[in-house]
């Protein structure tokens, strides 16, 4: 048998309302907004939807990042699927800490009431946190949002109230005062302390701060259950009601954050951020940007992980048909063996996977981009921000003046898993990128996959946007007047695109 390492029972211990605090921790899987709202009265933050979609929870989180301004990094998440442990060593803000003064109101604060940007009032405290972390990013870098990148930051925040303009209103005029002063060396300081912990190991959670020790969590503890930003696995809990007794957290370990392009291959930890892996991605595919920002919401981004994304392996999530198309490896690790294994690979059947018991996602690399690599992808969903897709497909092509040397074609949401559509690639490779060529792909789509019917969309709708996805991107591209990507993206009609 495997040897179990070593256990640290001691509360959860973060950095809250100026001070440290202490939490027993008697169930993994108990959230941070029934802590907020049930222990310490913090009321503020409110229970909307209790799965991450409507915003009204938003807190933001502080950590340790030396690459951030006074080494603390500030993101939004959704209280109501964030796991209480999770913050152990990290600060926790909500909309009871913004205000610099007590009876003054934060800029943020002031430009809601002045621009009516409140009705009934229940959304506002989430859309305050948004907007305070977006305040301060820019602020921090000495920039202002335009209207369409505020738009990004609430994508997460709904309000059945105002429409959203006069909340839009507020986001701009929240620049233009002075900023009131936010101190971040005393957080910093308690964070530095409570890094000197050991890891946390109680309640059914652990938290290993090294490769060894997750390696080995894993193998000695089978059943127990990775868990990376929970924004699928609190929805297991808040809605399945589902009970998980062992977690095991990846988030304090610092290989699996790590970002880097070597031998012309870029690497991604399998817990970099959704937010932090899709701008590299999109840095490098900038095509690609639209489906970054439609993809959930700011703070799902910056709360999920994108192998967390990967190993879950839902049909809808939407970075799996990316990193289909663009030739994704996964690496995975038991124990102390490595194998690879190309992402189209991975997914047996709805919600399965080639995972074998004690092994875990260590992380996806990805081949640059080639000279005549083209790409392009899209999601199709109902509503518009923050929605699950319908449709997303993602389209990668080589090519050799007009002909196509390779074509890998992926599309997530038509069936029970993410998968490469082999016939329509197969009657694209070898001929003219044209449209008698395009449509043949198009019509080979029906032997790629036999949709599925629900609520998002039948079966005959979803094969005919698959079928529109493979068109357009042929719009886009082709030889003799192609469109631009902003021409037939979805900004436009916006002020101007995101940057």
């Amino acid at each position: 048998m495997p040897e179990r390492p070593e256990v640290h029972e001691r509360p959860v211990r973060f950095f809250h309302r100026g001070g440290v605090v202490e939490v027993r921790l008697d169930a993994p899987t108990r959230t941070v907004l029934e802590w907020l709202r049930e222990d310490v009265r913090c009321t503020g933050t409110k229970e909307g939807c209790a799965e991450g979609d409507c915003g009204a929870c938003t807190v933001v989180v502080g950590s340790l990042d030396a690459d951030a301004p006074g080494g603390l990094a500030l993101r939004p998440v959704n209280a109501c699927i964030r796991f209480l442990a999770a913050l152990d060593g990290k600060a926790l803000f909500t909309v009871e800490d913004v205000a610099p003064a007590p009876g003054v109101l934060h800029p943020v604060q002031q430009a809601l009431v002045e621009h009516h940007g409140s009705q009934c009032g229940f959304c506002t405290p989430g859309f305050v946190m948004s907007l305070w972390a977006c305040h301060r990013r820019h602020i921090d870098a000495g920039t202002q949002p335009t209207r369409a990148q505020l738009a990004d930051d609430l994508s997460g925040n709904l309000c059945r109230c105002t429409g959203y303009r006069p909340i839009l209103d507020a986001g701009q005029a929240m620049f233009q005062g002075p900023a009131p002063a936010f101190d971040r060396a005393p957080v910093v300081a308690a964070l530095r302390e409570l890094s000197r912990d050991p890891p946390l190991s109680a309640g059914g959670w652990h938290a290993p701060r090294d490769l060894a020790s997750l390696a080995t969590l894993c193998t000695s503890r089978p059943a127990a259950r990775l868990v990376a930003g929970s924004t699928d696995m609190g929805l297991w809990v808040t809605k399945q009601l589902r009970t998980l007794p062992e977690l095991v957290a990846t988030a304090e370990v610092p290989e699996l954050h790590r970002l880097a392009v070597e031998g012309g291959r870029l690497h991604i930890g399998a817990a970099v951020s959704l937010q932090a892996a899709w701008a590299v991605l999109v840095g490098h595919w900038p095509a690609l940007e639209d489906l970054w920002l439609r993809f959930a919401s700011r703070p799902i981004r910056e709360a999920g992980t994108l192998g967390g994304n990967i190993a879950n392996g839902s049909p809808i999530g939407d970075s799996a048909p990316a990193l289909m198309a663009l030739g994704a490896e996964l690496l995975l690790q038991r124990g102390e063996q490595l194998r690879r294994l190309p992402i189209e690979d991975f997914y047996v059947d709805y919600m399965k996977n080639r995972l074998q018991p004690g092994e875990f996602l260590r992380a996806i690399e990805l081949p640059l981009p080639a000279p005549r690599q083209l790409v392009r992808g899209w999601k199709v969903s109902k509503r518009f921000d923050s929605d699950i897709s319908a449709v997303c497909g993602v389209f990668a092509l080589d090519l050799d003046g007009l002909q196509v040397r390779s074509a890998r074609l992926a599309y997530g949401g038509l069936a029970a898993t993410v998968k490469r559509a082999a016939a329509a690639e197969a009657a694209l490779v070898g001929q003219p990128w044209q449209e008698a060529s395009v449509r043949a792909a198009m019509a080979a789509l029906a032997d790629d996959y036999t949709p599925l019917s629900d609520m998002r969309a039948s079966a005959g709708y979803r094969m005919r946007v698959a079928q529109n996805l493979l068109w357009r991107c042929w719009l886009q591209t082709r030889a003799h007047h192609p469109l631009p990507a902003a021409a037939t993206g979805v900004w436009a009609g916006r002020a101007q695109p995101p940057g």
